[in-house]
């Protein structure tokens, strides 16, 4: 079975290796955007050349088990099976032999007791034939014994003598003709072992020659991917995807402090340096929100808005388009859906045998209802969208300080001139007005680190992986520098001055009496 992948071929890859290019892949819904930044491109296209060289590697091995491995087993124990005959040959041919030698031995043996039995006749016999005292019976029944003797001696060394001719008969046989073709067979079947095992090698070689030219193509892609990496590019995308659209804040007036020892004793003059004391406060409100980075701060957290007005000018712009977007998508698909539900009515009519018109006016209603629902909500975001249009042509024209707008959070603070691309993280109050002092101008912190109203002990460990959190281990003593206001997270800070959220049911919370809060 042959599968395509990345414009190279190969066989299909086991289930390991696909639940390795899974696991190191991106998990993301079918909502989420492709990946737009040419690193995360290269590296799903490296992740996909590597899926075509496991699978490639997964080829070889499949060779190597069959060709190779697989054949090699088999064929170990078939020569196993055939050593265990030559050597079961070579041991019987061992058995027969020492079978003859032992009748050989025997006979041999034999032929030499007999021997000596007829050796101490003939001296018996000679002893009595010498000894006149001996009757001649005594004599006559030597001599009988010893020709008895005698010929058992001879009978004995004629089968002796045939037992050894047998036996170096056999020997020889078995030396020179038996024992030699016993090892010549496990010769040859070593043989045939080496010639396979040189096949198996090459088959191996084989196999690794093949995907060679599918792996070079994998590596050059792996390579072309690597190139196609900007760093440029990519720099202007996240400018272009979390620019704001606020403008830089404007210079500080200055401020007079001298005028009351000038001052007159009209009374013009003290309502005009009282103006222009309501005056100096508005800038000094404006002053006290100093314009702070997330980057370089903590994001706030509050409710998304379904206008994004929590969002800065330039992200709230872009998220009503894409919003816009989708709702013509949509209502795209319902007018194609009335067109067709149009079509099929005018069918049945015409046809009624074919289904009856009435059943289709429910899906007409509702197709209708959606219609009209979706170009509601476009004419309302397209508003919206006009709106945010105007103030960000508009607001090229005032770069004076008196006429920057500011950027309050409804819970937390929120810097001037902060973005995400998160909705949920975001929240903009409206810009603050001159000469008005505005209780949002107390959440904007200043450079001093806020001071400890308590400490708290870590129950629970806590990653904190988030941006704006704060890990900690079990055990852990922090300072608190600002209670839970509802949310769920309190603010805590270590010794070593870093700071961050951390969640409250994680913590034992010891506050300090005489402090005055945060």
């Amino acid at each position: 079975m042959v599968s395509e992948g990345s414009g190279h071929w190969g066989l299909d890859e086991s289930p390991i290796n696909v639940n390795l290019v899974k696991k190191y892949c991106p998990k993301r819904s079918s909502k989420d955007e492709e990946p737009r930044f040419t690193s995360c491109i290269a590296f799903f296209n490296i992740l996909n050349e590597l899926n075509d060289y496991a699978g490639q590697r997964e080829v070889v091995a499949e060779e190597m088990a069959h060709r190779v491995y697989g054949e090699l087993m088999r064929y170990a124990h078939d020569l196993k099976t055939e050593r265990k005959m030559h050597l079961q040959e070579g041991r019987k041919a061992q058995q027969y032999l020492d079978m003859c030698w032992k009748q050989m031995d025997n006979s041999k043996k034999k032929f030499e007791r007999e021997c000596r039995e007829a050796e101490k006749a003939q001296q018996s016999y000679e002893r009595l034939d010498n000894d006149t005292n001996a009757t001649k019976a005594d004599v006559e029944k030597a001599k009988q014994q010893l020709n008895l003797r005698t010929h058992m001696a001879d009978e004995n060394k004629n089968e002796y003598a045939a037992q050894l001719q047998n036996f170096n008969g056999e020997q020889h046989k078995h030396f020179y003709v038996v024992i030699p073709q016993i090892y010549k067979q496990l010769q040859e079947m070593d043989e045939r072992r080496t010639v396979k095992l040189s096949e198996c090698y090459r088959g191996f070689a084989d196999s690794e020659r093949k995907v060679i030219p599918i792996i070079s193509k994998c590596l050059e892609g792996m390579i072309l991917a690597a190139k196609s990496v900007d760093e440029r590019r990519d720099s202007q995308m996240v400018v272009d995807s979390f620019k704001s659209g606020f403008e830089p804040p404007g210079d500080f007036p200055f401020e007079d402090y001298s005028q009351h020892i000038y001052r007159t004793i009209s009374d013009g003059t003290i309502s005009a340096s009282k103006q222009e004391s309501g005056k100096m406060d508005a800038k000094t409100t404006v002053g006290k929100a100093k314009g702070k980075l997330w980057l370089f701060g903590k994001k706030p957290k509050g409710p998304a808005l379904e206008d994004f007005s929590h969002l800065p000018p330039e992200q709230r712009r872009k998220k009503l388009q894409q919003r816009i977007d989708e709702l013509n998508r949509e209502l795209q698909k319902e007018s194609d859906q009335k067109d067709a539900l149009n079509k099929m009515k005018d069918v049945y009519e015409k046809n009624p045998q074919m289904g009856d018109p009435g059943s289709l006016q429910p899906k007409l209603a509702e197709t209708m209802n959606n219609i009209d629902r979706l170009r509601m909500e476009i004419h309302k975001n397209e508003a919206w969208l006009s709106e945010v249009e105007g103030k960000t042509g508009g607001r090229g024209d005032r770069r004076h300080s008196s006429d920057i707008n500011h950027l309050v959070t409804q819970g937390r603070e929120s810097p001037e001139g902060s973005y995400t691309d998160d909705a949920n993280q975001e929240v903009r109050g409206p810009p603050q007005q001159h000469g008005h002092h505005s209780e949002f101008d107390d959440e904007f912190e200043d450079d001093d680190p806020l001071p400890a109203i308590g400490h708290c002990k870590a129950i629970y460990p806590f990653d904190g992986h988030n941006e704006g959190t704060l890990a900690m281990k079990e055990g852990e003593v922090l300072y608190i520098i600002e209670e839970d206001k509802g949310d769920g997270w309190t603010r805590a800070r270590r010794q070593n001055g870093e700071e961050g959220y951390v969640p409250t049911s994680y913590i034992d919370v010891t506050l300090e009496k005489n402090s005055k809060g945060s």
